[in-house]
């Protein structure tokens, strides 16, 4: 075993040893909200029967789709909840295998308008995403909310 010292050393097997920073945070559960003194949050909400709307629908500031609901909510609202006030203006989503998804609508670092898918829900309840609130699918307060009626 002369010489040993002089032998160059193996790299270790597998990936290469890497500073590993603190686990990521799991996304705490946001506070609950008191409705009663809480002012409520505008959500733009654009419809439409087959599809959502494509990201260029929303390009041009004010020219925005005309299907529009406008509703008075807050960040714990949750997908079943707002199904139940849509249904409320859109005759399609009260049919009863009406099937409806949401997606988010919001400007992406350059500017330009991205359309999110985040859940969805159907009609009459019972399956989907219908416990989820905004706060839970990332809604930051400025975003629109496109909800497609399939």
């Amino acid at each position: 075993m002369a010489g040993m010292g002089d032998m160059p050393m193996r790299p270790r097997p597998g990936p290469p040893m890497q500073h590993r920073g603190p686990p990521p945070m799991a996304r705490a559960r946001p506070e609950p909200i008191d409705r009663e003194k809480t002012c409520p949050l505008l959500l733009r909400v654009f419809t439409k029967v087959g599809g959502h709307h494509v990201n260029a629908d929303f390009a041009e500031r004010g020219k925005e789709p005309k299907d529009e609901v406008q509703i008075y909510t807050w960040k714990d609202a949750t997908l079943r909840e707002l199904t139940d006030l849509v249904k409320e203006v859109a005759l399609p989503a009260r049919n009863r295998n009406a099937k409806l998804s949401f997606a988010f609508v919001y400007p992406d670092k350059n500017g330009r308008f991205v359309v999110k898918q985040v859940g969805t829900t159907f009609s009459y309840g019972g399956r989907g995403d219908d416990t989820k609130s905004l706060a839970d699918l990332g809604f930051q307060i400025g975003d629109y909310l496109s909800v497609s009626i399939i």
